[in-house]
């Protein structure tokens, strides 16, 4: 169907957001367990992927949105500090909105999107085991390093296999990464 998916992340056995692009697009949807069963105009921090947070806030505000400034996170668990990311790092510039119906979202910034891989029902299948492969290697990768956002790794570790390196090499190449601080 030539969609991409761009993350699959879990937390705990009842948070699971799934991150999928169509074709061609520049926005993605998110869905998964735990953030889908809230009733109508309960839904909170929903997401909205663009490539440009300013062009987005612009068009939103236009259509009546009340639309935060753009925001980032200082480090891991830190509060949110007003302005774009300072380093410009893709990922890391955030707004946000609340629609007619109540429910509140928060826009995105993602300059540069993971390679991510075509899903054909061929696909589906290895896909699904490479994002579970590389969860498993990310775990034993996090339990002996400094805090770090879990995407940076998977970047690194998911590029790595694809290119045809074993779960061993793929690894070491997502920790070298994350030692090289080329994030």
């Amino acid at each position: 169907m030539g969609w991409r998916l761009d993350a699959d992340f879990a937390a705990g056995d009842n948070w699971r957001v799934v991150q999928l692009t169509p074709p061609g697009s520049p926005c993605s949807i998110h869905f998964g367990k735990g953030i889908s069963k809230a009733a109508p105009g309960s839904f909170q921090n929903l997401y909205l992927v663009v490539s440009d947070i300013e062009v987005a806030r612009q068009e939103l505000t236009s259509r009546g949105a009340n639309v935060s400034g753009a925001f980032h996170f200082a480090g891991f668990g830190e509060p949110p500090a007003p302005g774009p990311d300072p380093q410009g790092r893709s990922y890391g510039t955030y707004a946000s909105f609340s629609d007619p119906d109540g429910n509140s979202w928060l826009l995105q910034e993602i300059k540069t999107r993971l390679p991510g891989r075509g899903l054909s029902s061929p696909d589906v299948a290895a896909l699904t085991e490479l994002l579970r492969e590389a969860e498993t290697r990310h775990g034993a990768y996090e339990s002996t390093a400094p805090k770090h956002h879990w995407s940076d790794w998977y970047a690194a570790y998911i590029v790595a296999r694809q290119q045809g390196r074993t779960p061993e090499e793929a690894a070491s190449d997502g920790a070298l990464h994350m030692a090289s601080g080329r994030r």
